[in-house]
C-alpha cells in the first residue's frame, strides 16, 4: 500500500473515463485506493505465454519450497517472487515470438503472441505460482508415516490423500462465501500489496517533480531490503535472534527459560532479521493496525501467562519436560518411542500403550495444540455471529 498516490488513482480513472462513484465507493478505504475500478476487456488474458509463465512458476515453486520444507531452516519462496521474475520474461517473450496467425478463419484460430504483454496475464500466472508455492498440508502426514512409524504408503492413497485436503479447503471456502467472501468488509491486506505490484509494474506514469513513479519507489525497496537482508540472512545470521539476558549466565536454567529466544520464553530478546519480525504475522506492514495488536494480545496471553502458569505450577508434570520443545515424553521425561505402540497393520496397540505409559508434551507444545483446535472453532463462531449481525443491520437500514 506504500508508495500509493489516491489522486493518481483518481486521475487514471477518470482519464480512463470510469471516474468513480460514490454508489461505487469501497467501504473500506485501503481498498478505495489500491484497487482501480476500470477494466479493459479487449486484454488478452489466456494466451500461451500465460500458460507457459504460469505452469513453470507452479512446477518450480512447489518443488523447490516442498524440496527445502524438510530443512531445519526452511528456505521458502513466496508467489511475488514469480510475480517479479515473469515480468520481463513476460516482455521478452511478447518480442520475440512470432505474431503469426495459425488456422485463420477458422473456429480453432489462435496466435502465440497477441500483442504486448498485459496485467491480466501477469495475474494469472502470479496465481498459478501462488498455486503451487504453498506446502500441500498432507505431506506432513506422509512424512511422519514414512520417517518416524517406518512405514510406507502406495501412491493411490497417498495421493488420494493429498488431494482430499486440498479439495476440502476449496469446499470450505465454497460453504462459507457468504460469510468469507462476498461481504466488502472481508479483504485481505496481503493481496492489497501485490495490487499495488502489479500497478508499479504495468501502471505508466509522469514521475512527479521532485519525486518518484510507482515502479521506481518499488525497485529502491527492493534494491535495500536485499541489501539489508544479506546480513542476518546469510553473513551474520546470529543477528536473527539476539538474546542477551543468556549472557548473565550462560548455564543457568532459569535464564534460558526467560531470556532464550529460542528455546523460551525471549523476554528482552530482539532479532534484526526481517524474516524473524515478520514470521508471527506474514508481514506487520501489509496487515492493519487492529490485526497486529489482536495477534500480539494473544501471543502474550498465551507466552507469558498461561503457558508460565502451567509450567511453573508442574501442571501435568510440567516441569519434568523442557519448558519449549515439539518432542513426545514418556513420565520419567525420556522420549517416547512412537514405534512400540503400533502394531504390524499401522493401528494402536493397547497392550504395548499401556507398557509404555501415556504421552507427555512439553508446556508450550500443548498449549499451542489446545490454541489450535479453538481457533477453528471459533472462525465458526466468529463468522456466524458476524452474519447475524450484518443480516440486523441490513433490515434496520430496509
Amino acid at each position: 500500500m506504500a508508495g500509493i498516490n489516491p489522486d493518481l488513482v483518481r486521475e487514471n480513472l477518470a482519464a480512463a473515463g470510469a471516474a468513480p462513484s460514490d454508489d461505487d465507493e469501497c467501504p473500506i478505504k485501503e481498498v478505495e485506493l489500491t484497487v482501480p475500478k476500470t477494466d479493459d476487456p479487449t486484454m488478452p488474458v489466456l494466451t500461451f505465454r500465460m500458460w507457459v509463465l504460469g505452469i513453470t512458476s507452479c512446477v518450480i515453486l512447489s518443488f523447490v519450497n516442498q524440496f527445502y520444507w524438510y530443512r531445519t531452516e526452511p528456505l521458502s519462496i513466496s508467489s511475488i517472487a514469480a510475480q517479479v521474475a515473469t515480468v520481463p520474461l513476460g516482455h521478452l517473450m511478447a518480442r520475440t515470438i512470432t505474431t503469426r496467425v495459425f488456422f485463420k478463419g477458422q473456429w480453432c484460430e489462435f496466435t502465440m503472441n497477441p500483442g504486448p504483454f498485459n496485467i491480466k496475464e501477469h495475474v494469472l500466472i502470479t496465481i498459478f505460482a501462488n498455486s503451487g508455492a504453498g506446502s500441500v498440508y498432507a505431506t506432513h502426514i506422509l512424512s511422519a508415516v514414512k520417517l518416524f512409524y517406518k512405514k510406507q504408503l502406495a501412491f493411490l492413497p497417498a495421493f488420494i490423500v493429498m488431494l482430499t485436503t486440498q479439495v476440502l479447503g476449496f469446499g470450505w471456502a465454497g460453504l462459507f462465501r457468504r460469510f468469507l467472501v462476498e461481504p466488502a468488509e472481508m479483504w485481505w491486506p496481503s493481496n492489497l500489496v501485490q495490487v499495488s505490484i502489479f500497478r508499479s509494474l504495468h501502471e505508466q506514469e509522469k514521475r512527479p517533480k521532485g519525486g518518484t513513479t510507482l515502479n521506481q519507489f518499488f525497485m529502491i525497496v527492493l534494491i535495500c531490503s536485499f541489501s539489508y537482508y544479506i546480513f542476518p540472512g546469510y553473513f551474520l545470521q546470529i543477528l536473527t535472534s539476539v538474546s542477551w539476558i543468556c549472557w548473565i549466565n550462560k548455564k543457568s536454567i532459569l535464564v534460558n527459560q526467560l531470556g532464550s529466544g529460542q528455546n523460551g520464553l525471549g523476554i528482552g530478546s530482539f532479532g534484526l532479521d526481517w524474516s524473524t519480525i515478520a514470521s508471527y504475522l506474514g508481514s506487520p506492514l501489509a496487515s492493519p493496525w487492529f490485526a497486529t495488536a489482536n495477534v500480539t494480545v494473544g501471543f502474550c496471553l498465551m507466552m507469558f501467562v498461561v503457558t508460565p502458569t502451567v509450567y511453573w505450577n508442574n501442571i501435568y508434570q510440567a516441569k519434568t519436560f523442557p519448558f519449549y520443545s515439539t518432542e513426545l515424553f514418556k513420565s520419567d521425561g525420556s522420549r517416547y518411542n512412537t514405534t512400540a505402540i503400533i502394531n504390524s497393520n499401522f493401528q494402536l496397540d493397547k497392550v504395548a500403550y499401556a507398557k509404555e505409559g501415556p504421552l507427555y508434551m512439553s508446556a508450550f507444545f500443548a498449549m499451542s495444540y489446545g490454541l489450535g483446535f479453538a481457533t477453528l472453532t471459533a472462525t465458526i463462531v466468529h463468522g456466524y455471529i458476524g452474519q447475524d449481525e450484518r443480516d440486523i443491520w441490513e433490515i434496520e437500514e430496509s
